[in-house]
């Protein structure tokens, strides 16, 4: 189905309705893990920005590998078994066995995707490749956003079924722009996962029940108007979701969190070495403060301390990761550094203030409002 569609006319419209939450919302979901990061994890406080940066790392790779595609999605609905009985054949060998390789590949093998990129984590946990660990946790994350999209795990995946065509973009994309400032959360306790293959399925199947509350969204914002590109449109799209939206955003970056935490226990919890790249980080010479005030709205104040004289690069960057502004770019010395940062002419909105030195690489979260 959605495979076959890639090679027909309108291809390029295609590939921008998979991509599951659009660069800002992966953004969001892998840099929000770090919320729930807990005393054990406090080595990888140095990924923050690492895991947002290359959140959307596995959507690019869809440029030159067709074999990314079908990672994905999983039209769940196209299952038989889960319409009778709310579950599918849980292991790839298992699922071919059923239904045949065609049938699989072309309805999506997110969810073992989604496991393989964790096997792949445990696998450079185990022998202390930090590297490549935090570009598997970066894709992981993306596997998991995108079992947290409901309109990623159903046939109907653009509304066509339902008279709700160009859902899909309207409400990953769009609406999440717009509104992606009042997606607020507080991390949570996290633990061990006794079974990732089932921990993964339990999310995706409870998930698709959000599949019909999009679609209801979508449904109500059109009784404001039906110009879905209006701000009536986007306002009642988003006072109908934002509660389930919100919660979807929360429970994907907590799944992320505890599958880090689970990998990186089953591998034997490594501390980070000299050799890895993170351990200068985790050995901070930097200390980056929250701006203030956060949300902000003309102008915050940035502060951060260095502990030895260092090269600074002091950067504002959008949800996508572009640079914004570059505050500082030049040699500073040992001690208390402030900057006001004034932003009349900056939209609304999400960013993040990057500081990067020699031996560090640190993030904070700001929120501009009007």
């Amino acid at each position: 189905m959605k495979k076959q569609l890639y090679f027909l006319s309108g291809i390029i419209v295609l590939a921008l309705i998979l991509i599951s939450w659009g660069g800002t919302g992966h953004y969001k979901i892998n840099s929000a893990a770090s919320l729930s990061f807990n005393q054990e994890m406090s080595q990888f406080s140095s990924w923050t920005g690492i895991l947002a940066e290359h959140a959307s790392d596995a959507d690019i790779r869809k440029d030159w590998d067709d074999n990314e595609y079908p990672k994905h999605y999983i039209d769940i609905d196209n299952y038989s078994e889960f319409i009778s009985n709310g579950t599918i054949p849980q292991t790839l060998d298992g699922a071919i066995a059923a239904h045949g390789s065609y049938f699989v590949y072309d309805n999506g093998i997110l969810p073992w995707a989604t496991v393989a990129a964790y096997d792949s984590l445990k696998s450079c946990f185990e022998r202390a490749d930090w590297d490549k660990a935090v570009l598997f946790a970066s894709d992981l994350g993306h596997y998991v956003a995108d079992g947290h999209m409901p309109l990623h795990i159903t046939r109907n995946y653009n509304g066509y079924d339902t008279d709700n065509d160009g859902i899909h973009s309207r409400f990953e994309s769009t609406m999440i722009n717009n509104y992606i400032s009042q997606i607020n959360y507080a991390g949570e306790n996290i633990n061990l996962v006794s079974d990732v293959n089932q921990y993964v399925f339990d999310y995706i199947y409870s998930n698709y029940i959000y599949v019909d509350s999009v679609l209801l969204a979508d449904d109500y914002a059109k009784t404001f108007s039906t110009d879905t590109y209006s701000s009536e449109y986007q306002a009642a799209l988003w006072n109908y979701s934002k509660g389930f939206t919100t919660k979807l955003f929360e429970n994907a970056s907590h799944a992320l969190t505890e599958l880090i935490f689970t990998a990186w226990t089953e591998a034997g919890s490594p501390s980070m070495t000299p050799t890895g790249t993170d351990n200068s980080l985790a050995e901070s010479t930097v200390i980056l403060e929250q701006n203030f005030p956060n949300p902000f709205t003309n102008s915050t104040t940035i502060q951060f301390r260095l502990k030895e004289n260092t090269k600074v690069l002091l950067q504002i960057k959008d949800i996508l990761g572009s640079t914004i502004f570059t505050l500082i770019n030049d040699f500073k010395t040992t001690g208390d550094h402030s900057i006001v940062f004034n932003s009349e002419n900056l939209s609304k909105g999400i960013y993040y203030i990057v500081l990067e030195t020699d031996k560090n690489h640190l993030v904070k979260e700001i929120i501009k409002i009007d």
